[in-house]
Formats: C-alpha cells, sequence, structure tokens
C-alpha cells in the first residue's frame, strides 16, 4: 500500500453546493484502490500567480493510501477535463 497527497484547486465562483458536490464526486474516485487518511479544505486563497484569467481559487488537499494507481488515474482523468479544477497534483509520498 502506498501512500499519496493530492492538491487541486477549484475555480473562486463556485457556488458552495456546487462545490461540494465536485469535491465529493472527485474525491469517490480515490475509493476504488484505497482509501481516504484526511481531506484538508484550505479554502479560498490567491492563487501566485494568474492561471487561465483566475487570481484566487479554493484549495483541497487529500491524503489517501492505495494499493493501486487505478483510483489516482481516475481522478486524473477527470480533473483534465473538468473546467471547473484550475491546477491539480499528485504526489508519492515515503
Amino acid at each position: 500500500m502506498k501512500k499519496y497527497e493530492i492538491m487541486y484547486i477549484l475555480k473562486a465562483n463556485l457556488e458552495d453546493a456546487e462545490r461540494n458536490a465536485l469535491i465529493g464526486k472527485l474525491n469517490e474516485s480515490f475509493n476504488i484502490d484505497g482509501t481516504i487518511d484526511h481531506i484538508d479544505e484550505w479554502g479560498l486563497r490567491d492563487l501566485a500567480y494568474e492561471i487561465n484569467g483566475e487570481k484566487k481559487g479554493y484549495y483541497v488537499v487529500v491524503n489517501i493510501t492505495a494499493s493501486s494507481t487505478k483510483g489516482i488515474d481516475e481522478f486524473d482523468r477527470v480533473a483534465k477535463i473538468n473546467n471547473n479544477i484550475i491546477r491539480h497534483g499528485i504526489f508519492a509520498m515515503k
């Protein structure tokens, strides 16, 4: 079992209900082959630099333990095609 840290930034202009639904949908993909250890919502923050016209974003950090990368690959696929996700990163932990 490997541990991963996933960070993603959502558009700042999402309504609370829409944002919570998107976070729930994204986090469901990790349950395919692993478990979520911790979810830390950093909230609305200024971006270090403007990305596609966005100056602020809603940061979420998820720590998971997974036996394979099926769930992570699904998250990556969805994150790349969803216009409400500004950036995302997947990091393997030691």
